[in-house]
């Protein structure tokens, strides 16, 4: 049996709501994935692209401060590997800056990598 769904025009349906992200914004970290109910927004404690240094008190992000937020590695782990491909983009081969293993380090560092696992993280995503 085959249903039919007709469009009634005295009936309007709600409007959905459009999908929110952390820290909106342009070159802003955060801007393609929610963080554990707004961590990133509640704190603002946002890494700002290119140079991937905190907004508000301007060391590397992820910065102390935001590493002391009580996330539940699950919610973060998400987050923080779909911005390692693009802060190790943007970080690589600058004067002075962190090589690709250093920034799987900074951006895991709730995860106990070993320098090893390190690499093959950043290789994988370069």
């Amino acid at each position: 049996m085959r249903t039919r769904w007709l469009l009634c025009p005295t009936r309007k349906l709600p409007e959905r709501e459009p999908a929110r992200s952390v820290g909106a914004g342009p070159g802003v970290a955060g801007g393609r994935a929610p963080l554990a109910a707004g961590v990133l927004t509640a704190t603002a404690h946002v890494g700002h692209r290119p140079a991937w240094d905190c907004g508000r008190c301007g060391e590397p992000w992820p910065c102390p401060a935001f590493r002391a937020i009580r996330v539940d590695s699950a919610a973060l782990l998400p987050v923080m590997s779909s911005l390692l491909g693009g802060a190790i983009r943007d970080l690589r081969g600058r004067p002075e800056g962190p090589e690709p293993p250093e920034i799987v380090r900074r951006f895991l560092w709730f995860l106990p990598l070993t320098g090893e696992e390190a690499r093959a993280v950043a290789r994988r995503l370069r």
